[in-house]
């Protein structure tokens, strides 16, 4: 394979510290190389250094004679007096770009709901980081450099940007470098990992999960005061290798030495004490959503008339005790309004919505406003006004201890929290919400601001949190990873998902396939025509006496489904009251109930083919 560009020697000082020391590193044709490390370790400013926007005080970068790099910037910055047209394809004439498969993938897959020929002024800041994409992932590139890409991008759009970069380049040519959190990207389209770290960038063959086991076999030898963060690590691999198989066969590393190293690790949740302890603080009810539908007020554009909008019609959600659920679905689709007729933020325009007496709800929101009013406050000083102590699984720790548990150091217990930064603020906010002890927690995109590293630490404390929990997020990994369930709000109605994020993405290529394929649809590629609908994507509806017999399959599996339904309050009842001290019993109990929530699993699967088959 060519080489592309190199760095010999590097060293860069700031005026408080080395950020590289004697860094030597490659990028050659065919490289799809991924960046991890601590927030402010490094991982930007190692970017800037290699496509030459920053020069290092020793060493040298050299490029490759004519070689053509582009970047994507976390503070890239779209000319606000532009339309979208003019910034993304400049002046070339339409039939030119849009004779293009490339072009017209890219404007397509980011720009669906953007103004083809609105000022980028009036945008948001989603809408102009995605504009910025676009206009890069347009040009031809040898090397493309992209910091932190999948910023205010959903599942739907990650997944199609990790598709674009796998197909754009053949597989010896091209060269990606990119700096993410999202660990699902990493391993979708990375083949090698540079983790910066202490002033040097150290190389990893393979994706997150291939990283995270020799990363796990380089801690092992590691001194003693790398003991905790070696066993976050392995509890981290556990759950890959246990984890959906099609994530364990991509990695390319020794499946024999993953299954040694976690072969003493325990399940990465206890499902029967967990819910054991939700009940026991919750009771049987939690919150029930019963036949609600939540309709806004709004002006017809067209005629300019007082109209409505219907954002969730005839949702039906029992949640239970201990319940992990991860809600997924398009920008706007009626995410947050969800979850607010969940809190009561939200009222319901018509159906009803029941709440337990014991229920004591948190959300983990995008603002950081939990933390206004401590701006001027030490973090010791914020913690020690907090619970003096706070159970987690069969421990008690000390507030000082679970900040330590989420990164913090000794030191920065002293910073005022104004001064903290934003991966540090998001971990202090969890912390305070945890320590009011809520049974029913919300995590509203919780991975803001967090590195890798950050997020595996938190999701080892949710895995011994005893409550509910109910995600919303673009991160795939952490839906996947700490959530046990998923739902998707599809044109206005809530809709189980059997087999995850998954097939989440496939009912949206199925709408967007229907769509396009609808009488009138237009074939010539307009950006702004290419906004996705939101429904189903069914299948060729069915008539006749096929159709009776669907229709009668789809009642008798509701009956069915039903009477599971009453069968798992029962055992979650018979939990509750159980003799704690007995094991057996319990154990018996919780298998009890995995098998009905199999069964259950697999008629809401039925249900949904045959539903598919009836829709038009």
């Amino acid at each position: 394979m060519a080489h592309l560009l190199g760095a010999e020697r590097l060293h860069l000082e700031f005026p408080t510290r080395v950020v590289f020391d004697e860094v030597t590193l490659g990028i050659d044709e065919g490289d799809r190389i991924g960046v991890v490390g601590r927030n402010g370790d490094g991982k930007s400013t190692l970017l800037k250094l290699l496509d030459g926007r920053l020069t290092a005080d020793g060493g040298r970068v050299t490029h490759r004679r004519g070689i053509r790099i582009g970047t994507l910037d976390q503070s890239d910055v779209v000319d606000p007096g532009k339309t979208v047209a003019e910034f993304v394809v400049g002046g070339i004439e339409e039939h030119v770009w849009a004779g293009d498969a490339k072009v017209r993938d890219v404007i397509a897959g980011l720009l669906g709901d953007v103004p083809w020929h609105g000022q980028i002024a009036s945008l948001s800041g989603g809408q102009r980081r995605r504009v910025g994409l676009a206009a890069l992932l347009v040009g031809d590139w040898d090397v493309v450099f992209l910091d932190e890409p999948t910023n205010h991008l959903d599942v739907e759009g990650i997944a199609w940007l990790a598709g674009h970069l796998k197909r754009r380049w053949p597989a010896d040519s091209g060269a990606l470098v990119v700096v993410t959190h999202d660990r699902w990207f990493l391993d979708e389209v990375c083949t090698a990992t540079w983790e910066v770290h202490d002033g040097i960038v150290e190389p990893f063959e393979g994706g997150y999960a291939a990283y995270v086991l020799q990363r796990v076999e380089r801690d092992r030898s590691a001194a003693a005061s790398e003991a905790k963060r070696q066993n976050l690590m392995r509890k981290e691999l556990a759950w890959l290798r246990r984890g959906p198989p099609a994530r364990t066969s991509k990695p390319k590393f020794r499946i024999d030495a993953a299954n040694e190293l976690i072969a003493n690790e325990p399940p990465i949740r206890n499902k029967v004490e967990l819910d054991r302890l939700a009940v026991s603080r919750l009771g049987k009810d939690v919150v029930d959503l019963i036949d609600v539908s939540v309709q806004f007020p709004m002006t017809d554009p067209v005629t300019g008339e007082p109209a409505t909008r219907t954002v969730l019609h005839d949702v039906e959600w029992r949640i239970a005790p201990g319940e992990r659920t991860g809600i997924l679905g398009v920008n706007g689709a009626g995410k947050s309004t969800l979850l607010g007729l969940v809190t009561g933020a939200v009222e319901p325009t018509s159906g009803r919505v029941k709440r337990g007496k014991t229920v004591r709800i948190a959300t983990l929101s995008q603002e950081l406003n939990e933390l206004t009013e401590w701006a001027d406050s030490r973090v010791s000083a914020v913690v020690a006004e907090q619970r003096s102590s706070y159970q987690v699984g069969d421990k008690e720790m000390t507030p000082g201890q679970l900040l330590e548990r989420l990164g913090f150091t000794t030191a920065q217990l002293s910073t005022p929290v104004k001064n903290l930064s934003g991966g540090q603020k998001r971990r202090l906010q969890l912390l305070l919400i945890l320590l009011q002890e809520p049974n029913v927690l919300i995590l509203d995109e919780p991975t803001n601001d967090l590195d890798t590293d950050m997020l595996a630490a938190i999701e080892d404390l949710l895995d011994s949190w005893p409550g509910t929990l109910l995600v919303v997020s673009h991160d795939r990994y952490l839906i996947e990873r700490v959530t046990d369930r998923q739902f998707a709000i599809l044109d206005g109605h809530l809709r189980d998902l059997p087999r995850g994020v998954e097939q989440y993405l496939e009912l949206r290529r199925a709408s967007d396939a229907a769509a396009t394929a609808a009488p009138g649809a237009s074939t010539t590629p307009q950006p702004a025509a290419a906004a996705k609908s939101s429904t189903g994507g069914a299948a060729a509806s069915l008539a006749g006496a096929d159709r009776r017999n669907a229709e009668k399959e789809l009642a008798s599996i509701d009956r069915k489904l039903e009477k599971l339904s009453v069968q798992i309050a029962a055992l979650h009842e018979k939990l509750a009251v159980h003799d704690q001290g007995d094991y057996v019993g319990l154990t018996a109990l919780g298998d009890s109930l995995r098998e009905l929530e199999a069964s259950v699993a697999d008629l809401e699967t039925r249900w949904l083919e045959v539903s598919e088959s009836l829709e038009s």
